[in-house]
């Protein structure tokens, strides 16, 4: 740290412009139990934004100069210290927004993604911050993308969607000269951290650890890590496919006819699908979980979200059905004993490597937050998630539902899976998910051999 960013960092705190704060648990995770710094570019979260209709800069960047003044994580930073880092909140902040005239040529999509990522991939100042930039790129009078980058440690995937709100809330407040900014979040993300904290007193992490201990013990890996680790930075190989709306439909039946989620249901025959893959009959996988349990944390922005380890021993003389039952039990009660993942980390001693994940490989996610598409007096907003990785995991499969089909989104650590490896998998996954579907009795040995 310079000189001169310790001096105005010592001029914000005397002067009462920045408070410090203790990390909330989930950023805890980011800094005690990754294989990556925090600050890496593969902690960063992105989405393009459509919007229709026919805006001004001017009033964009007003709009999201209200957003930053209502939610505080537009306004955090990090500041570093001997006992660890602390979350540094200043009482304003220049807001972050580019305007951008795309020629034609920029306006093709391989060019268009290739700017996006250009935004996605710049990090971001840790300390001075602000962790979030964005930038509307405009096609025309009345057709723009806002292009949102936004540090993990201060966002999940439901902030988005808050900003999105928040977003257009201000701008049409603008428009319509309506006086002031926005109503102030019931809960701000350093009140909803401090009652975090108060709820994880001792004894309660004491009776949490002791359900993952178990639940853990003697979990193995699905696959060796490599004997040298690539580099650690940058993100990991990105491929988007789908499984059909035929698919989509025969899923959330069979999920229905047996008292299951949609949920439960994709996992257990991700399940089986790995289990096949590697070959291993103990899967265990991570699963992000809202963790925004009061209603008042539903408007707030930040960092809030959970992991939850999945673990699945497949028993090749079961049913699908009866696996499917067993699995849907199972995540119910991982879910109920969630706790914070740097403290259970801790708990079950999983050894801190380098590179690796210290509790599992594999992340599988059912996307469900809120992703509004707002529209209104000629102007709409249409929020795109974008998956772009973690060097956390080192396989991902995230599954959004698109009407009655399935989006999936496989995240791979390139060193050690090839593209050819990926689409097999895809492919595999496609294939159990059929069968189960036709044939919901089938064991899972005829399933681990036919396919």
């Amino acid at each position: 740290m310079s000189q001169d960013t310790r001096t105005r960092l010592k001029q914000w705190l005397e002067s009462g412009e920045a408070r410090l704060q203790p990390l909330t648990l989930p950023q805890r995770e980011l800094w005690e139990a990754s294989p990556v710094p925090a600050g890496d570019v593969s902690n960063h979260i992105c989405a393009l934004i459509n919007v229709r209709g026919p805006i001004t800069p001017q009033g964009c960047e007003a709009a999201v100069q209200k957003v930053a003044e209502k939610q505080e994580v537009f306004r955090l930073s990090f500041l570093p210290g001997k006992d660890g880092p602390m979350q540094m909140i200043r009482k304003s902040t220049r807001q972050m927004l580019h305007f951008r005239e795309l020629s034609h040529s920029e306006q093709q999509p391989e060019a268009l993604e290739e700017l996006a990522q250009e935004i996605f991939r710049r990090p971001f100042d840790m300390v001075g911050g602000p962790l979030y930039r964005s930038e509307v790129l405009r096609r025309s009078a009345d057709d723009h993308v806002l292009v949102l980058a936004i540090h993990h440690a201060i966002a999940d995937g439901w902030t988005v969607g808050v900003f999105v709100q928040d977003l257009f809330a201000a701008y049409m407040q603008g428009l319509r000269g309506v006086p002031g900014g926005l109503p102030p979040v019931p809960l701000s993300y350093t009140e909803w951290g401090a009652a975090e904290r108060a709820f994880w007193q001792p004894a309660v992490l004491a009776q949490r650890s002791a359900f993952w201990k178990e639940r853990l013990a003697d979990s193995t890996l699905l696959w060796d890590p490599p004997a040298a680790p690539a580099a650690l930075s940058g993100e990991r190989r990105r491929w988007v496919t789908s499984a059909p709306a035929a698919v989509g439909r025969a899923v959330r039946e069979l999920a229905r006819r047996n008292g299951a989620t949609l949920f439960s249901t994709l996992l257990a025959a991700f399940q089986v699908t790995l289990s096949k893959w590697t070959g291993k009959d103990d899967v265990l996988v991570g699963t992000p979980v809202a963790n925004r349990t009061k209603q008042a944390a539903r408007e707030t922005m930040g960092y809030c979200a959970g992991i939850v380890p999945l673990r699945g021993r497949i028993d090749p003389d079961r049913t699908f059905s009866e696996r499917l039952r067993m699995v849907h039990d199972a995540t119910i009660d991982s879910f109920a004993n969630a706790m914070p993942f740097a403290e259970l980390v801790r708990a079950v001693g999983a050894p801190q490597v380098p590179g690796q994940n210290p509790v599992f490989q594999v992340r599988f996610a059912l996307q469900n937050h809120p992703v509004p598409d707002i529209s209104v007096n000629g102007m709409s907003l249409q929020l795109r998630m974008r998956s772009t990785g973690t060097c956390r995991f080192d396989l991902a499969c995230e599954i959004t539902e698109e009407g009655e089909a399935l989006e999936l989104v496989w995240l791979v650590r390139p060193d050690l899976f090839s593209p050819e490896d990926i689409q097999n998998l895809h492919l595999m996954y496609l294939d159990v998910l059929k069968s189960v579907c036709n044939s919901p009795e089938i064991l899972t040995a005829a399933l681990m051999t036919t396919l």
